[in-house]
């Protein structure tokens, strides 16, 4: 029985073509040609004018964060249940992480966790739109501006979910975005920063070329210190590639995940990624969850998932558990509660159907079977 991976890339001949074309003619004058190529593409399809192609998720953050102002003393307000991306430059800048609660639905931030976590220190709240699950974006840009406190959007697992018919990452001060190789389009590693701010995107733009102002006279002039995020020229060819068919490849998650949903009506104690009526969800990783009545369990799912030589992929750890917020204070229960009966399901995009129901038939049997005695 062959094994079914969590996910990989999809990428075929127009990728190879663009990238061999990078390869052999991307140097010299032409070395940024399909970075700035692919930084309107993504831009157009967005919806937002500025965008700065960068190496990373992480990096497209810690320059955003860092053009906002975010440094020593200050607290920034993010969900318990996420991946250290979005925590890291928080810690970078010398600023603080505030780990609040999730939403049992939609296992992202509530924002009632995050009004009462606002303090005189708070400088930003990161909305990160967990799974292509979306945040409460009206309420947190509505805290937001009555406190005068940026509203930053980790949408890296996010790509064609929208919120309100406006893509993730178009709301908030500034959007980032991850194309790692596990991501629904990808340049293998990299990420975007985007945003419709004209100041903070040139703040950004100067940080991004180690503090060197564009359109300055004095040629290998930085002003100040800055930052080397820069996505390669190589990783850019496969993006416009990969933005070409971004509809293509967003409807095919959208489709993996309709199948999942068909294949698990009925079976009880089980929910999937939601998707508010005023909301598309672009379902980078369907996720199961077992309410925590059935007594099923994150290593009970593993080992079933592993006898049928399928990958697991854990729920997120919650990020106060990890060794380096050890002794951070929390009340987070929900975010605790989630990670700890809760996978997430295969989804990349040449999964056969066969592939699907195995995956299905696993879930089905544990949900049959109970929990261990």
């Amino acid at each position: 029985m062959s094994r079914i991976h969590y996910t990989k890339p999809s990428v075929g001949e127009l990728e190879s073509r663009y990238v061999l074309d990078a390869v052999q003619h991307g140097w010299g004058e032409r070395c940024y040609e399909y970075i700035t190529r692919f930084e309107k593409s993504f831009a157009e399809h967005l919806g937002v004018p500025y965008a700065i192609a960068t190496s990373s998720c992480t990096g497209a953050l810690h320059m955003g964060m860092a053009a906002l102002g975010v440094g020593p003393g200050d607290e920034v307000i993010l969900a318990n249940t996420n991946w250290i991306a979005s925590a890291a430059p928080i810690d970078y800048l010398g600023a603080t992480p505030v780990f609040v609660d999730v939403l049992a639905d939609s296992w992202c931030l509530d924002p009632e966790q995050v009004e009462r976590a606002i303090t005189p220190r708070t400088k930003a709240i990161v909305a990160v739109h967990l799974y292509g699950n979306l945040c409460d974006m009206d309420a947190l840009l509505a805290i937001g501006a009555r406190h005068g406190i940026a509203v930053i959007e980790d949408a890296a697992e996010a790509i064609g979910s929208q919120w309100r018919g406006k893509a993730a990452g178009s709301l908030g001060a500034f959007g980032a975005f991850s194309f790692h190789g596990t991501k629904t389009m990808t340049t293998g590693e990299g990420g975007i920063f985007v945003t419709s701010d004209k100041a903070l995107y040139e703040r950004v733009l100067t940080l991004s070329n180690h503090g060197r102002v564009s359109g300055s006279k004095r040629q290998f002039w930085p002003d100040f210190i800055g930052f080397k995020y820069k996505m390669s020229n190589l990783q850019a060819a496969i993006g416009c590639a990969q933005i070409e068919r971004v509809e293509e490849l967003i409807a095919r998650k959208r489709a993996i995940f309709a199948r999942y949903a068909d294949g698990l009506l009925g079976v009880p104690g089980v929910s999937l990624n939601p998707q508010p009526a005023h909301s598309r969800n672009g379902y980078w990783m369907p996720t199961v969850v077992f309410d925590a009545e059935t007594g099923i369990t994150r290593e009970t799912l593993i080992e079933a998932f592993q006898a049928a030589n399928i990958d697991a992929r854990v729920f997120f750890w919650p990020l106060s558990s990890l060794p380096m917020f050890e002794g951070v204070s929390v009340d987070t229960p929900m975010a605790f509660s989630l990670s700890g009966r809760a996978i997430n399901l295969p989804s990349y995009h040449d999964m056969t159907d066969a592939d699907q129901q195995r995956v299905i038939d696993v879930i089905r049997d544990v949900s049959r079977q109970g929990s261990p005695a």
